[in-house]
């Protein structure tokens, strides 16, 4: 069993910046991959970026160059830092654990990009 909460979400202007952070807990071996996805009411929720317990990356198309993902495995923690934000990141934002065949899910995180 994993835990998972996710922090950092708000509202920013665009071109702004915000860091979210998501803390596990449980199995708290830092020998899994952490993912973001994020959703849109009505959406299906959509993959974001990923990073493995070695620190490989991996990132949708439509996050390059501006998101960036990371973790802090001393504090089995994962981070998603978002700049150059536009209004069409506005969505809730879930951290994401896959774990001996079963999908760990945060609460989510909601942030809104506007003016």
């Amino acid at each position: 069993q994993v835990q998972l909460v996710e922090s950092g979400g708000g509202l920013v202007q665009p071109g702004g910046s915000l860091r979210l952070s998501c803390a596990a807990s449980g199995s708290t071996s830092s020998s899994y991959p952490m993912a973001w996805y994020r959703q849109v009411p009505g959406k299906q929720r959509e993959y974001v970026a990923l990073i493995s317990s070695g620190g490989f990356t991996n990132y949708a198309d439509s996050v390059k160059g501006r998101f960036t993902i990371s973790r802090d495995n001393a504090k089995n923690t994962v981070y998603l830092q978002i700049n150059s934000l536009k209004p069409e990141d506005t969505a809730v934002y879930y951290c994401n654990v896959p774990l001996r065949g079963s999908n760990y899910w945060g609460q989510g995180t909601q942030v809104t990009v506007s003016s």
